[in-house]
């Protein structure tokens, strides 16, 4: 597997990663970056902290299960059935991109995560205003499959920004509640990456070995940060995530 120096960077990285996600999200400007510079090919990294991070949307998935609602112009089944096909396809995508091609969309995937992030309230209230001018009339049935089908398909190709997609989504199909919101962002995470997981698995892709050793620190700084999150201010934690997705796009154009 490596060096001590290189166990350690993964286990940091993906220990601080599964306490992002547990408080506002961002743990993949870590977990890819980390398991790139300890020497992992680029699409075999993605793969490998998408295993890592599995857990934790699990875990959100069934904290949030009796507050998950479709939202309007779906059903339950087809939000399930789009968000196992779209991670599918998105999984699928990944393991036929050669490591280098990879390898120069990352800084510009991580760019895309990190202003999806930064912007992120913006988004959501861009999304909620949208669907109040069109006077409670929320997208048809097939512009919200469409819609729920192509970000299922960004989840499983690249995981970071994905829970901000899905809410700004979920706003503009006209859902309302946050509780309900957040559930079914959970459900569709946790459902595109674990089949998106099954694909990287069955393709050869996944480092195992850093794999099991960072979903165990991704699970402990998970339920820590959990603990802590109220005593962090959230516009610290949402630059400092910023600043981290910036700093690791600019190393991985530094590299090219």
């Amino acid at each position: 597997m490596g060096d001590l120096a290189h166990i350690s960077l993964l286990l940091a990285a993906a220990f601080v990663a599964g306490a992002l996600n547990a408080v506002a999200g961002g743990g993949s400007f870590l977990t890819l970056p980390a398991l790139v510079f300890t020497g992992v090919p680029p699409v075999s990294a993605n793969a490998t902290g998408t295993v890592a991070l599995l857990p934790g949307y699990m875990a959100g998935a069934w904290g949030f299960k009796d507050d998950i609602q479709s939202p309007p112009g779906l059903s339950m089944k087809s939000v399930v059935l789009l968000s196992l096909i779209g991670g599918a396809a998105g999984a699928a995508l990944l393991l036929y991109t050669p490591d280098a091609t990879f390898r120069k969309i990352v800084p510009w995937l991580l760019l895309a995560a990190t202003a999806m992030f930064a912007f992120g309230p913006q988004l959501r209230q861009w999304a909620t205003k949208a669907v109040g001018e069109q006077h409670g009339q929320a997208p048809g049935s097939a512009k919200a499959a469409l819609g729920m089908l192509a970000v299922a398909i960004y989840g499983g190709y690249f995981n970071g920004g994905l829970g901000i997609l899905l809410l700004a989504l979920l706003g503009l199909l006209g859902q309302t509640n946050l509780h309900a919101m957040n559930g079914v962002k959970n459900l569709v995470s946790a459902l595109l990456t674990a089949i998106a997981v099954a694909i990287y698995a069955a393709g050869g892709v996944v480092q195992w070995q850093q794999a099991l050793v960072m979903m165990v620190a991704a699970t402990l700084g998970g339920y820590l940060g959990a603990r802590a999150a109220r005593k962090i201010p959230p516009n610290w934690l949402r630059g400092g995530i910023v600043l981290t997705g910036l700093v690791m796009a600019g190393l991985f154009f530094w590299k090219q």
